[in-house]
This record gives structure tokens, C-alpha cells and sequence, in this order.
């Protein structure tokens, strides 16, 4: 079965929304990651997503040997990458360090899971 336009869309503006509350309420909440506003937020959502599809499958196709010999932890550090490219590509965003990137990433992929709750299939 084919999916219908709108419900791709719907799907990708839910996801979209529930990325930007989570950036914006775990960077209220780290000292060390700096985020002007919920526009900042949003824009930040959306050049994440720009980069997970363009930037990310590249450093990881780049990274396999590391990757395979720290048993898949290195891709923790490609996702401190991305951040870090969103950095340089966003006003209004800045990371302290490494270990907040870290913090921040892991945090934002747990508060979006929760927000997303479990998924339903039609």
C-alpha cells in the first residue's frame, strides 16, 4: 500500500514539532548548550534533518572502520559532528564542548521519543 501525500506530510510536521520542543526544552536545560529562541529551535530541527540525511550517512560510511572496533560507539561522535556542523551553519547556536554535544544529543533523542510515544500503524 502506498502512502498518501498528506499523511507523509502530517507525519513529517509532527516530527518536526516534536524535534523543536525537544532541542528547545533540553537546551533550557544544559548550562552549556546556548539557544537564542523557539525559532532558533525550529531552524535548528530542520538543518539537523537536513544534515542526518546528507552529512551523517557520509561520516559514517567514512567512520566504519572505527566504528566497528569501538563496537558502534564511535557513531556517538558522529553524531557530535552534525551538531557541531549545525553550529557553524546557525546563529544563535553554540555548543560549550563535547561533552555537552554529547549530553545534548543523547537527551534530545530521549525527549523525543517520549514525546513521540509508541507508534501506531494504520
Amino acid at each position: 500500500m502506498a502512502n498518501h501525500p498528506a499523511a507523509s506530510t502530517s507525519g513529517f510536521l509532527r516530527n518536526l514539532i516534536i524535534s523543536t520542543l525537544s532541542i528547545f526544552a533540553v537546551a533550557y536545560v544544559l548550562s552549556g548548550i546556548q539557544l537564542d529562541s523557539l525559532m532558533t529551535a525550529l531552524i535548528l530541527a530542520i538543518v539537523m534533518a537536513v544534515l542526518n540525511v546528507t552529512l551523517k550517512p557520509l561520516l559514517i560510511l567514512i567512520t566504519i572502520p572505527l566504528t566497528v572496533i569501538t563496537f558502534g560507539l564511535f557513531l556517538l561522535v558522529v553524531n557530535v559532528l552534525v551538531l557541531y556542523a549545525a553550529e557553524f551553519l546557525i546563529d544563535g547556536f553554540s555548543i560549550a564542548g563535547f561533552w555537552w554535544a554529547l549530553a545534548f544529543s543523547l537527551l534530545v533523542s530521549l525527549v523525543s521519543s517520549i514525546l513521540a510515544g509508541p507508534h501506531q500503524s494504520r
